[in-house]
């Protein structure tokens, strides 16, 4: 597969399937309005995924892949765990809010799609929840956050409140809070909970 993806075809097709799954939804798109979107022939669809959960799966790893850069080049050089944890959840909903069209297929078309959700090992994502992880115990290492928080959940905490509000923007027809607000509110909750000085 590495010299298909390296085929100006294949991010063509991936490109055009964004556009398709977002406007149309997962299950009512076709294989041949992402041809057309991409301005390739059926059969050449094909020759670079198996399927529509294929393009779906492959559509997700990219994308996951350009969020984890991203994020790690926003947290870089920053040592402060609070700090960080506040920068995460800005730079998470900032992405959401900056790429309607990915938000859409992360937030809703993925979770129908019977093959992802079954069958498939999500590395990249894993990889997503455990720079939270690793935020939180060098948090516990410089005496900032509470010892006996469990690194594992509160990961999964965060991100859980962050993909919800997420979720809830992306599905929204009016924006009724300022993105960047939300970030902070939800920053400042979970912090409260987890810092050994909190008056929480």
């Amino acid at each position: 597969m590495g010299k298909k993806k390296s085929n100006e075809k294949y991010h063509r097709i991936i490109a055009a399937a964004t556009t398709v799954f977002a406007k149309k939804g997962f299950y009512q798109s076709k294989i041949s309005e992402i041809a057309k979107e991409a301005q390739v022939a059926d059969g050449t669809v094909y020759i670079y995924f198996e399927n529509k959960d294929d393009i779906l799966i492959c559509l997700f790893e990219e994308q996951m892949q350009m969020v984890l850069d991203n994020m790690r080049g926003h947290l870089a050089g920053i040592d402060d765990p609070v700090k960080k944890l506040e920068k995460f959840a800005m730079t998470h909903l900032g992405l959401i809010e900056g790429n309607p069209d990915v938000a859409e297929i992360i937030q809703v078309e993925l979770r129908q799609s019977g093959k992802f959700m079954k069958e498939y090992r999500n590395e990249k994502f894993l990889q997503y929840l455990d720079i939270i992880e690793d935020i939180i115990k060098d948090g516990q290492e410089k005496g900032i956050f509470k010892k006996e928080i469990i690194p594992v959940v509160a990961k999964r905490a965060f991100f859980g409140a962050l993909d919800e509000v997420s979720r809830y923007w992306v599905l929204s027809s009016r924006k009724q809070y300022d993105i960047r607000i939300t970030a902070e509110q939800i920053s400042g909750y979970f912090l409260s909970g987890i810092m050994v000085n909190s008056q929480g």
